[in-house]
């Protein structure tokens, strides 16, 4: 699957943050100017810490950094430009390495998503799981309510060895 949507990838204080990634392999991709718009900063900033963040080995760029074609409007004609776009694992060491407020509030929304991981054991996306999304080609709310009938199937198991090693639990 290639395509370009329009994602609220996360929520700021001030409302949504909304761009046009792209989700190809159950990935999603960003280019510099996205980089850019996301951070709040100009396209000069991203293009030095991507430099730095694959000078420094943090990480490899044939894995993190692909050329993808998009269709662009170019006044009255429209013509394919090869783009370069960054996975995830860029976007994020870009976020900890920019300075700007947006990337702060990136950084705050990231490390309390992370939180809430290590806390509860999982994360849900409220809104996207309401409008029943369909992402990367798949509805995960029909896989989401499998594991929860797999788990409630389990705690019902682990009661009842309880109940017949315990006989008066009721």
């Amino acid at each position: 699957m290639n395509e370009i949507s329009n994602f609220i990838l996360y929520t700021t204080p001030n409302g949504h943050v909304q761009l046009d990634i792209l989700l190809q392999d159950e990935n999603l991709w960003l280019t510099q100017k996205g980089l850019a718009e996301l951070f709040g900063v100009e396209r000069s900033v991203i293009i030095k810490h991507l430099r730095n963040i694959y000078d420094s080995g943090e990480l490899d760029k044939v894995s993190t950094c692909a050329k993808f074609a998009q269709v662009q409007p170019e006044g009255n004609r429209t013509v394919w430009r090869e783009l370069e776009y960054y996975n995830l694992d860029a976007i994020i060491s870009v976020g900890y390495r920019v300075n700007s407020s947006k990337a702060t509030q990136f950084r705050i929304w990231a490390t309390n998503t992370l939180k809430e991981f290590i806390i509860k054991g999982f994360v849900l996306d409220d809104e996207r799981l309401k409008q029943g999304q369909i992402v990367f080609g798949q509805d995960y709310f029909r896989e989401l309510l499998e594991r929860i009938r797999s788990f409630v199937l389990a705690s019902a198991e682990s009661i009842n060895k309880l109940r017949i090693s315990l006989p008066n639990v009721p």
